[in-house]
């Protein structure tokens, strides 16, 4: 029930104080605390499923972002590299760091050494697409060629075809029985596969070993024919007019002391006897003085007897014929003529 003319307690009431005297105490109504009613408070997932979902979002865009760079970095042209004048391993190891391929082509090639890369395709500088080709050309040394057969040639014909195959020949000259000048062995063998400008010995025949000429002149050629076939010669003989005896040697090829091989040819002159000399002038000598004196020039003796009147005459050549000084062929009869003295 509401009283009429009560106070509404909300209302503030006018506290009437006396005149004078003490002031009664103000009455205070005690405070009035109004409590709050408590935050309405929000789910955390919807935060942290936020937070998840963006975390997402930034690794994918993240990866998408390697991705499109890879293709990018994978689709962007390489500079090819200068393997040019390096061996082959290094420059196959370079091309592949450049992340290109490397095709090896092995030639002959007198550019670089062998092993060595003396060209490339592409050239250095062109820029190709990644994993690209790139082909490498390595020397394998000068072209080669076949050695020829040249055992039992002649050193020229020789040194001739070993020119024409693209070789040098180096002739080195030996002893041997075989005929002088003609090859004897070669060094690489016939048929072998070498470089071109290889070097290839021919020993080459000089005939056997030289030994000296032994001295025949003024020996009978039998003699001097036996002396030189006992120390390898062969004997050749010229017969010549000449002073010295028949079948005298009068000179002889080589000449004597000389040094010749084995098997060559002395060729001996030998002489056929004298045609003519000068008959002795063999007057005024006694008989037998004179008949010595025309045989030891060659020649044969007659004697014939003529009477003179002079005693200082008697047995003394007071003649002969042919005359003395005349020419006459060695052996022939020289007539003498002796005084006779008859007294009258």
């Amino acid at each position: 029930m509401i009283l009429t003319g009560a106070v509404n307690p909300t209302e503030a009431t006018t506290i009437l104080r006396p005149s004078g005297g003490v002031r009664p105490p103000v009455y205070a109504p005690p405070p009035v605390y109004y409590e709050e009613p408590p935050p309405n408070r929000r789910a955390l997932w919807p935060w942290l499923l936020a937070l998840v979902l963006l975390a997402g979002a930034g690794i994918a865009g993240w990866y998408v972002y390697n991705q499109v760079q890879d293709q990018l970095s994978t689709s962007k042209p390489i500079a090819v590299p200068d393997v040019r004048g390096i061996r082959e391993p290094q420059a196959y190891s370079k091309i592949k760091a450049a992340s290109l391929t490397p095709v090896i082509i092995r030639q002959a090639s007198t550019k670089q050494p062998e092993t060595y890369v003396f060209d490339q395709s592409p050239l250095p500088g062109n820029r190709i697409d990644k994993g690209n080709q790139v082909t490498i050309y390595v020397s394998e040394g000068p072209p080669k060629t076949t050695v020829p057969n040249e055992v039992g040639k002649q050193s020229l014909d020789a040194v001739q075809d070993l020119n024409g195959a693209n070789l040098k020949a180096k002739v080195v000259p030996v002893p041997s029985n075989k005929p002088a000048d003609t090859v004897l062995a070669q060094d690489p063998p016939a048929g072998t596969k070498v470089k071109q400008d290889t070097v290839v010995r021919i020993n080459v025949s000089k005939g056997p070993q030289p030994v000296s000429v032994p001295d025949v002149t003024g020996l009978p050629f039998d003699q001097a024919s036996a002396q030189l076939t006992s120390q390898g010669f062969r004997v050749q003989r010229t017969d010549v007019d000449s002073s010295q005896p028949a079948d005298t040697v009068v000179s002889e090829t080589p000449a004597a002391s000389t040094s010749a091989a084995k098997g060559s040819t002395v060729t001996l002159t030998v002489s056929k006897g004298p045609t003519t000399s000068a008959v002795p002038d063999v007057t005024n000598q006694d008989p037998d003085t004179a008949s010595a004196t025309l045989q030891a020039s060659g020649f044969k003796v007659a004697r014939t007897q003529q009477d003179v009147t002079d005693p200082n005459l008697d047995q003394i050549v007071v003649d002969q014929n042919p005359k003395g000084g005349s020419e006459a062929k060695q052996g022939a009869t020289v007539t003498i003529v002796v005084g006779h003295y008859t007294g009258q």
